[in-house]
């Protein structure tokens, strides 16, 4: 990305946390300076430009360290937020379940910890050796002490939910699954409502949802999918916030498929696509359908497509807007759906109850039926279920 498309994406996130953007400004340094981030000069003359304008924030593009954060808003008389504030504060305005709000406050704790500090500086002038603390320092350290205890508290809920949420993933191994992942705004969102029909939150702006949806999804001939809708990514996501959001990459972990929107209409989409293949290396090998979303926007539809499926053979195209236009996509979840839980006749004898109770857990029952001592089922089942009865001598016919 470019430094204007990195602004453009830090006023878009401005305008999402509710502040209005009125300039911006930029400075090319070697390095960080230890105490501004950026020069002296720099400084002044943002100092002067805050204050004509009658601005009350000053937002940065990079992190700041808790010394740069605290020296700036010292300096310049104004808040001082970097893009991992913003982002965060996002975060806590969208989160709507009680797992994201959970993961959301996790990570503005340890975002806090180590700019303490930057609060207590009015307490700064009370030094002390060992044995003589002064109060503003005992403070600190007792703050510390608590937000330490609520960081583990906070990690061993999540724990638990995390823990939950594997054992309903085992209990609805019925469907096949696919999570839609892609960088926030890209249109997944969009895409789940129009796939499934119900009605799911959509808002032009980034981070609109971050909370993980599951919804059914009818792809034809009898085919059924759960999709799971998961948090976007951005460039520069918090750390803290990767690192809270494992429940996301988990859904995407346990699906059978990955669908990877990307917003087709934006000019860095390539550095947008790269951006969540970084963060989502973990989650392959699997299988990836590459979905180039708000395909109406663009100038031709036909030489796009050959163009990225040089790079990408599956990838489709969609559109939310058009009528008809995610019939590829659904085109394409079919024939997946096809290849992951082909239909099959398997005949078990009667008296295998526990293999009988395996199927009717594990796969989707179509018929059923018994004579002289065996069952005959019709099952949609997954493949690689259907691999290990194969190894296991049970009677399997395909079709």
């Amino acid at each position: 990305m470019h430094v204007d498309e990195h602004l453009e994406e830090l006023e878009r996130l401005a305008d999402t946390a509710g502040a209005q953007v009125i300039g911006r400004a930029i400075q090319r340094i070697e390095a960080p300076t230890s105490n501004f981030y950026l020069g002296q000069g720099k400084v002044e003359e943002l100092k002067d430009t805050l204050a004509a304008a009658g601005a009350t924030l000053m937002l940065f593009d990079e992190n700041l360290t808790p010394v740069q954060g605290s020296q700036l808003e010292q300096h310049i008389g104004v808040r001082v937020m970097d893009r991992t504030e913003v982002i965060l504060d996002i975060f806590a305005t969208r989160a709507r379940s009680s797992e994201a709000k959970l993961q959301v406050e996790l990570a503005q704790l340890e975002y806090l910890l180590p700019r303490l500090t930057r609060m207590w500086t009015h307490l700064s002038r009370i030094r002390g050796g060992i044995g003589l603390r002064g109060p503003g320092e005992t403070q600190l350290e007792t703050d510390r002490r608590r937000i330490r205890t609520k960081i583990s508290v906070v990690k061993k809920r999540l724990k638990d939910v995390a823990e939950h949420r594997a054992n309903q993933r085992q209990g609805r191994r019925d469907l096949p699954t696919a999570a839609l992942v892609g960088y926030t705004n890209a249109g997944k969102s969009s895409l789940l409502k129009a796939l499934s029909g119900h009605d799911v939150f959509i808002e032009d702006r980034l981070f609109a949802t971050v909370d993980t949806l599951a919804r059914e999804v009818d792809v034809g001939e009898g085919y059924r999918y759960r999709l799971t809708d998961t948090v976007g990514f951005i460039r520069k996501l918090p750390h803290h916030l990767v690192a809270s959001f494992r429940a996301t990459l988990e859904e995407a972990e346990d699906a059978d498929l990955l669908l990877h929107v990307i917003d087709a209409s934006h000019p860095g989409w390539e550095d947008q696509l790269d951006v969540v293949e970084t963060e989502t290396t973990s989650v392959s090998p699997k299988r990836v359908i590459h979905v180039f979303n708000k395909a109406d926007l663009l100038p031709d539809r036909d030489a796009f497509l050959a163009f990225v499926r040089e790079r990408y053979p599956h990838a489709v195209l969609t559109s939310t807007v058009r009528e008809g236009g995610v019939e590829d996509l659904r085109r394409a979840l079919r024939t997946s759906a096809q290849a992951l839980r082909p239909i099959a006749e398997i005949r078990v004898p009667v008296t295998d109850g526990k293999l009988l109770a395996t199927l009717h857990r594990d796969a989707e029952i179509l018929h059923q039926e018994q004579t002289n001592g065996v069952v005959t089922l019709r099952a949609r089942i997954e493949a690689r279920l259907l691999g290990r009865l194969r190894q296991e001598g049970v009677e399997v016919v395909l079709g």
